[in-house]
């Protein structure tokens, strides 16, 4: 690789092979020379709008291979690209997007159809080449410089906004020309995270960065059935799982994974029987445990584990990835002796230049480096850590009031903010609670101002201010909020939520079928009760749960109802419709059975 910029060094893999395939959705393929030419194309576009140095243009589009090209355009331009989740509340798009003053917006049909967030100065529907062809294939020539920005992603905030990570194309290509990437084994990956997250930096740099090819999966949301699909279909190599999508996938078919070479997996604690389930599986497979934050250009340690694994314990980290330093320290930033718990600070390759516009953030995440040169940063964690004799870090909590919900990062803060909104709430918490699935999920507790407190309509009000994954499952009335000894909010001293049951005088099942359909509601739900016309979202369901139910319901019912009809009818009644005429319901077979 010669050139200093993501967009750079793909555009010389144009040159070396234009034909290979660059990506690939379905039926459609775009190859390395029609993937250069259209970005080029938009890139010229982008450029008469003003778009230059590090100018942040948003990216609101659904899962495509245009989203590829906006990415690759808004690089070329030499602007950094700001990726918007078409899942987050307008209100919070909208804030992003004041924050970093965007100017120019792309979108596609669908999103656009669906109404955008307001404040850029231009909208631009990308879709496909329509509206390109009066511009040039050639390469616009805008120079940029390694240390130029190549996007902001942002993260939970614990001020109670979002904040923008911002990171250079050094440090991306860092990431991608790492040696764990050698050997072939990610010449195919799945994308499967959205855009908007950092493992997006993965998903998009690895393989076209090595002449490999990004396979796009469909519209909608991603189940069981369909990530065995789509590997065996578009011959997957390697792909990214989330720890609990992992364990979801290893729960209902490990050999889902036939053909695949190496499954990174982490952003929370990496079930041991979801590896072994994986290796036991599936010859030849690498599952690679990973670690890292969106601030240290997403990963910074590595494990690879292959069969026979038999693990002993929970499962490490790792060992650092190329040009990264690791430091376990004290309170007074003194290392660590070996075994020993401390806070991990990272310095080294990949560290982000900061957060987006906000110096007080960074200074208080990205601090100097006692152990390194002059002017050298290290960025705090904030996770507690022990680095074994053998080399292997070890993850053991967090330091601060952060989660993880379904890989993502949680602040609690943000989530409590947005909760004190509501009218009538005096004091609002939230915490996380790990269900008996091993998920972890939000709890949200709230003392109210007064007699006549309305609560039916929090869940719609936290709807409209905070994305699905941080979505409380529960809320939960209390008189008062517990504290500590010193007057801050203790945490650990908050009930745990019981049973719950769906709204009162809520239908009953009318049939055989509709009753078994309840009880598995009941079940993925943890709660007490639910009716056929309660949703599983609005009872605090989540992504993961839904997707361990439709698996479930797939193989008691054997049907081929998919997780996205199930998201558009997320009731008893509604999944009962789907699944045709009813007969005798099914007998509940063992574990073993099932599998």
């Amino acid at each position: 690789m010669t050139s200093p910029s993501l967009h750079g060094n793909v555009a010389e893999q144009a040159r070396r092979t234009p034909h290979a395939i660059a990506l690939s959705s379905g039926g459609y393929r775009l190859t390395y020379r029609e993937l250069d030419e259209r970005a080029n194309r938009l890139a010229h576009r982008l450029g008469e709008l003003g778009v230059s140095a590090e100018t942040p243009v948003a990216v609101l589009m659904e899962r495509s291979v245009d989203v590829v090209v906006a990415i690759l355009a808004i690089l070329k331009a030499g602007g950094c690209y700001l990726p918007l989740h078409s899942a987050y509340p307008l209100e919070r798009m909208r804030s992003i997007m004041d924050h970093c003053a965007v100017p120019v917006l792309l979108v596609d049909e669908e999103t656009r159809g669906r109404g955008v967030p307001q404040g850029a100065a231009a909208v631009v529907t990308v879709e496909g080449e329509k509206g390109l062809a009066p511009y040039p294939a050639s390469d616009p020539g805008v120079p940029v410089e390694a240390a130029q920005l190549a996007y902001v992603i942002h993260t939970s905030g614990s001020t109670g906004v979002p904040k923008g990570v911002a990171v250079t194309h050094q440090e991306a290509l860092g990431l991608a020309l790492d040696s764990i990437w050698e050997g072939g084994r990610h010449e195919r990956v799945l994308a499967l995270a959205p855009y908007a997250f950092n493992v997006s930096t993965y998903e998009l740099w690895v393989p076209l960065l090595h002449g490999g090819t990004i396979a796009v999966p469909p519209v909608g949301e991603i189940d069981v059935a369909l990530v065995r699909r789509l590997i065996a279909e578009e011959r997957i190599t390697g792909v990214h799982l989330t720890a609990g999508l992992f364990r979801v996938l290893m729960e209902a078919d490990p050999g889902c994974l036939a053909g695949v070479r190496e499954v990174l997996t982490g952003g929370d604690v990496i079930a041991p029987a979801a590896v072994r389930q994986a290796l036991d599986a599936n010859a030849g497979l690498v599952v690679r445990a990973m670690y890292g934050a969106t601030e240290v250009t997403l990963f910074s340690t590595h494990l690879p584990m292959t069969a026979p694994y038999r693990a002993d314990g929970p499962v490490a980290v790792g060992r650092a990835m190329d040009g990264v330093r690791l430091h376990v320290l004290d309170e007074d930033l003194n290392e660590v002796a070996a075994g020993g718990v401390g806070e991990l600070h990272i310095s080294g390759r990949g560290l982000a230049r900061g957060y987006f516009g906000r110096p007080d953030l960074t200074a208080e995440r990205f601090v100097a480096n006692p152990f390194g040169a002059p002017g050298e940063r290290m960025y705090r964690t904030g996770d507690l850590v022990r680095l074994g004799g053998d080399g292997l870090l070890e993850v053991l909590g967090r330091a601060d009031e952060q989660v993880k919900v379904s890989g993502f990062r949680v602040e609690l803060a943000e989530v409590e903010a947005a909760l004190a909104r509501y009218p009538g709430i005096a004091q609002a918490a939230v915490a996380g609670v790990v269900s008996a699935a091993g998920d972890r999920r939000l709890v949200a507790y709230y003392v109210a101002a007064g007699e006549g407190f309305e609560a039916a309509g929090l869940r719609a009000h936290m709807a409209g201010l905070v994305p699905g994954f941080m979505m409380p499952s529960a809320f939960v009335a209390v008189a008062e909020l517990p504290l500590t000894p010193n007057g801050k909010l203790d945490r650990r001293a908050l009930p745990q939520p019981g049973p719950e049951s769906g709204p009162a005088g809520g239908r009953e099942p009318l049939n055989e079928r509709q009753r078994t359909l309840c009880a598995l509601f009941a079940e993925a739900l943890e709660v007490g009760r639910v009716g056929i016309d309660d949703s599983f979202f609005d009872l605090g369901g989540q992504s993961l749960a839904a997707m361990r139910l439709i698996s479930r319901i797939r193989s008691l019912f054997d049907t081929d109802v998919t997780i996205t009809q199930f998201f558009d009818a997320p009731t008893v009644l509604g999944l009962d419709g789907l699944l045709g005429p009813a007969g005798p319901a099914p007998e509940e077979r063992t574990e073993g059975e099932r599998r």
